[in-house]
């Protein structure tokens, strides 16, 4: 006599085969997604995340290859300063944090906290700096 198996997911009684888990796909797909969401999101994928929300605010609000923007018109759309994979210093000694290929300064001008956003160039190249 065979032992009594439920669905792991709706825990309906199974008929079929000895390793069945789930009654259908319908089930199994849930039961995945069910289980996705309830682990921690991986510190990894937070990071990824984040880097690439940046990267798509930089490159929609730096049409022109360099553009002053204020601080909080990014901040207020999830942008997040402490995510960037790498930067360049200037001969002024401004460091741009660059988030692939799109770069941004914080400056004060005229009393507001403002990013100087600007696209990277091949001659940075002689003067780089991985974030690691």
């Amino acid at each position: 006599m065979r032992e009594k198996r439920n669905c792991l997911y709706c825990s309906k009684e199974l008929q079929g085969r000895a390793d069945k888990k789930y009654c259908d796909l319908h089930c199994k797909s849930a039961h995945q997604y069910k289980k996705e969401k309830e682990q921690p999101v991986r510190f990894y994928n937070k990071v990824d995340n984040q880097l690439k929300k940046n990267r798509k605010i930089l490159k929609e609000y730096n049409k022109g290859g360099k553009v002053t923007v204020r601080v909080e018109v990014l901040n207020n759309l999830g942008f997040n300063p402490n995510f960037f994979t790498h930067y360049w210093k200037n001969q002024k000694q401004d460091v741009y944090l660059f988030v692939y290929e799109y770069g941004f300064l914080k400056r004060p001008e005229n009393g507001k906290e403002k990013y100087v956003l600007i696209l990277w160039q091949n001659y940075m190249e002689k003067r780089v700096f991985t974030n690691h």
